[in-house]
């Protein structure tokens, strides 16, 4: 290529001044120039002289953009993005491209009106693009062809289908990529509008694209407005959403879990519940079970994450029992704990209703709630006034004594009837159990915007937390009776315990079980010997030994190790990793991905239209970013698009995994990692460029595990021996020195 040939040679020249970038400009039918641009010349004097040296007149009605797949066009706000070595276009102004996109639309020729909307779609990805497009009232243009333009062409449906099907499809994806950009309120659309995208989801079963575009328009509209959550919630039922998710396209499946989440998620309270009903009695979790989780074909990142939030939603429907203090004086609430009483120690028959009757029966019931384990023996009512657990602690004592009796009623009379003090109190117990679940399931915390954390076991019973409860009441009960607990000091006996049956749950859960009895298979693998083994084992591993001998080795070797840990991560680095743009709705998320050059001198990034399968070739990211440029590498609410106002920039998770790169006066580029573990390799990473320290959990940790293996692998000879806290002592000089043997 020439362009890229004469770019190449002109780089063997001195660098240019910082604000002087060397760039191609593209015009049909011409050959590309060579360039210099002035950074602080104004933008609009740039283009007259490109427009000059090819003779163009009316200079006020062109404008340059990227020539590459993004076709975006260059402002004075995104010109710093501008580096060295890019091949720009000239064309025609975004008011002027819109005008005309405009007016091709509107026209009589079905062929001409196919084509505009396909070049609609694709220069509606540009925000320069379309602010000018919708200040034509280009938004109400599509919404009134999408209401009733489409019936014009119904007659023609029939002869026409593949044609009127994209037509619809390029009408729905321009729509959907101009209100991402955020300029036109959601609460702008008219009832008719939703009806006819609604409408779609059922209509348009078949076709993959105008479905995946409804769908989203769907989720969009119940989460930015909540009059059209409401209008939503009266044109789409869940049994209308159901069909889709049996399919075998996951992108549909992800989109339509997306709508139920999102009409989950804006629910009024009182309704929530209702709608939970609705999904049970539609069998959504058996279908997604069936259709989504053991579906032959793995689980992507945003199937995970919307599977998640269902997960977490379905779980904060327990916030309302959690945090609902139990009344001494309801009825209805007292008959549970007479139930609990009645399954556990089935008295055989009521006594006479006298006063000494009475008098016995109160004793008896002291008496068993005494062995039920409640703190409270005469009201028992009163252990259920803290909140949480509150309620929900009763709530799952009544499933575990209904669906689990046997269980239940040997748990009981077994610590009931032991003399030793170390049974376990069920009731007490229970209480604890409940609020630890709430805090390792974060019940009544809205899900992350990046977590993908969903467990496959949780979708296999429609009680899968009342289910969760009765196994690990279960494994309290066993670790209890391991770790030989008292019940006389509970507190104390109960916070030991506690902490293990938390190990035990949260090491089993991290194996992702596919079942709850898997999970319960795992948790019989996990006993407290075995817990005590693990921890055996890993203070082992993560041993500081404090002998001066040995601090004077890891002294020794730790700049070593740093050096490898460092390596590592440009490594990775070098490998480069992908990264989301999110914006208020994930579905419609974009790509980028960013990589450091093998000689350590040149970020590379670039837009990519999907996520990546391997690493993606320096040559393909048409963007570069000198390592000498960076001024600074900044983390969290310090990062420009985290001071930023909105929900999405104010969660915490979000904040966590959030990163910036500042260069030049005003330049950035924005990170949000995927996960944890690449934002500390990238924080590393960049820090180790800059020449500073490492400081991220991950080095930390990975020093620590790599100091111990070191100083293992060089004490091997020396194992069974003793090593001295000191040096030993210098001897005595000899008397004489007769042994010396002079070699000369």
């Amino acid at each position: 290529c020439p362009v890229v040939l004469a770019l190449k040679n002109s780089s063997v020249a001195m660098p240019p001044p910082a604000d002087i970038v060397k760039v191609a400009i593209e015009w049909p039918g011409a050959f590309p120039k060579l360039m210099e641009i002035d950074q602080k010349k104004p933008l609009s004097s740039i283009i007259k002289e490109v427009c000059d040296g090819w003779s163009l007149a009316n200079h006020d009605q062109f404008a340059l953009q990227h020539a590459d797949s993004s076709n975006f066009y260059i402002t004075e706000k995104n010109r710093n993005e501008i580096k060295n070595g890019a091949i720009l276009r000239l064309t025609t102004s975004p008011a002027q491209n819109a005008q005309q996109l405009h007016e091709r639309i509107q026209s009589s020729s079905m062929d001409a009106k196919l084509e505009a909307l396909k070049d609609l779609a694709n220069y509606s990805r540009d925000v320069t693009f379309a602010q000018e497009f919708i200040n034509l009232d280009g938004i109400s243009l599509l919404t009134q062809m999408v209401e009733s333009g489409t019936e014009r062409y119904q007659k023609l449906q029939k002869i026409m289908k593949p044609c009127f099907g994209d037509m619809l499809s390029f009408t729905l994806t321009a729509f959907v990529e101009l209100m991402d950009h955020g300029i036109v309120s959601w609460d702008t659309f008219s009832v008719a509008f939703i009806k006819k995208i609604a409408s779609y989801v059922n209509k348009f079963a078949s076709d993959i694209s105008i479905l995946q575009r409804s769908l989203a328009i769907l989720e969009s509209m119940v989460l930015n407005s909540h009059d059209l959550y409401q209008k939503v919630a009266q044109e789409i039922t869940i049994g209308q959403l159901i069909p889709h998710l049996q399919g075998t396209d996951q992108e549909i499946q992800t989109y339509t879990i997306a709508v139920i989440n999102a009409l989950f998620l804006k629910a009024p309270d009182d309704k929530r519940q209702e709608m939970a009903n609705i999904l049970a009695q539609k069998q959504l979790r058996s279908i997604i079970l069936t259709h989504v989780i053991r579906a032959q074909r793995a689980i992507n990142n945003e199937m995970a994450h919307q599977l998640y939030v269902l997960q977490v939603l379905t779980f904060n429907l327990l916030e309302d029992r959690m945090m609902t203090k139990m009344d001494p004086q309801d009825q209805a609430q007292r008959d549970i704990i007479f139930e609990l009483r009645r399954i556990a120690f089935d008295a055989e028959s009521e006594p006479n209703n006298s006063s000494g009757s009475i008098e016995k029966r109160k004793s008896m019931y002291t008496r068993d709630y005494k062995k039920l384990g409640f703190i409270n023996h005469v009201n028992p009512a009163m252990d259920f006034t803290q909140t949480p657990p509150g309620m929900l602690a009763l709530d799952n004592m009544l499933y575990f004594a209904k669906h689990h009796q046997d269980a239940y009623i040997r748990i009981v009379l077994e610590n009931s009837s032991r003399e030793d003090k170390h049974e376990c109190p069920f009731g007490r117990s229970s209480i604890e159990l409940t609020k630890m679940l709430c805090e390792i399931l974060k019940v009544g915390e809205l899900p992350s915007e990046t977590c993908n954390d969903f467990h496959p076991m949780f979708f296999t019973h429609d009680r899968s937390f009342e289910e969760f409860f009765c196994i690990c009441i279960q494994l309290l009960n066993k670790t209890w009776k391991e770790m030989r607990a008292t019940s006389e000091d509970f507190n104390k006996a109960r916070n030991r315990v506690m902490q293990v049956v938390k190990e035990q749950i949260m090491r089993a859960l991290t194996t992702k079980p596919s079942s709850l009895d898997q999970f319960k298979s795992k948790l019989q693998n996990l006993s407290y010997t075995e817990i005590l083994k693990i921890r055996q084992s890993e203070r082992m591993n993560q041993e500081d030994f404090q002998s001066r001998p040995i601090l004077e080795l890891k002294e020794k070797i730790q700049p070593e190790i740093l050096e490898l840990i460092k390596q590592q991560r440009l490594n990775r680095l070098v490998e480069g990793t992908c990264f989301r743009k999110l914006n208020s709705r994930r579905r419609q998320d974009k790509f980028w991905y960013c990589r450091l050059s093998p000689n350590h001198k040149v970020l590379h990034y670039g837009d990519l239209e999907e996520s990546p399968q391997g690493e993606v070739p320096h040559d393909s990211l048409q963007d570069k970013l000198p390592v000498a440029d960076i001024k600074a590498v900044v983390t969290g609410k310090d990062c420009p698009h985290m001071k930023e106002k909105g929900a999405l920039k104010q969660n915490k998770e979000v904040l966590e995994l959030a990163f910036s790169i500042l260069y030049d006066s005003s330049g950035q580029l924005n990170f949000i990692a995927p996960d944890k573990h690449e934002y500390c390799v990238w924080t590393d990473g960049l820090n180790a460029l800059l020449g500073k320290d490492m400081l991220s959990d991950l080095t930390r940790n990975d020093l620590d595990t790599l100091l111990s293996m070191e100083i293992k692998l060089r004490l091997l000879d020396l194992e069974n021996i003793q090593i001295p806290d000191a040096p030993p002592p210098i001897p005595k000089e000899p008397s004489n020195y007769d042994f010396v043997y002079d070699c000369n």
